[in-house]
């Protein structure tokens, strides 16, 4: 699965790059506290909510667009990663919601910076999603 490989397993709650307090696969919550432990369990179990959430707001985001299985999951890490508030008023949304699906894969390589500071981790994910996203685009338009 892309997002449990690109977020990985930490099972005690720590600091990302931009200071929100997180842990397991990427989960973020007001209720994570500093020094928290988690079972691997636990965090699949929290990892599948996190998925079924994250999944309904893409899916209302984009209800009127037909994506294809590629963009669905590569836009899926995407807005696990970025929140659906970012997500929703970017020009990435715009171009998917204009019909213009490359235009809104090309999108994603622009996401790399925290804080002002571009990350290579980010630089890596966002290729991997972006390449994804348009082996589904660019099978969406021959349909």
């Amino acid at each position: 699965m892309m997002i449990a490989s690109e977020e990985a397993l930490v099972t005690s709650s720590y600091l990302d790059p931009v200071d929100i307090i997180t842990a397991c696969y990427g989960h973020t919550s007001p209720t994570l506290t500093p020094g928290q432990t988690f079972t691997e369990e636990q965090c699949l179990a929290q990892l599948a909510k996190d998925l079924v959430r994250y999944n309904n707001q893409l899916m209302s985001l984009t209800r009127q667009v037909q994506l294809t299985d590629q963009e669905h999951a590569a836009y899926l890490s995407f807005i696990y990663n970025i929140g659906a508030g970012a997500f929703s008023t970017s020009t990435l949304r715009k171009k998917l919601l204009a019909g213009d699906n490359i235009g809104a894969c090309q999108q994603l390589s622009r996401w790399v910076y925290a804080k002002g500071k571009r990350l290579a981790g980010l630089v890596v994910r966002r290729q991997r999603e972006q390449t994804l996203c348009l082996q589904g685009a660019t099978h969406a338009d021959l349909d």
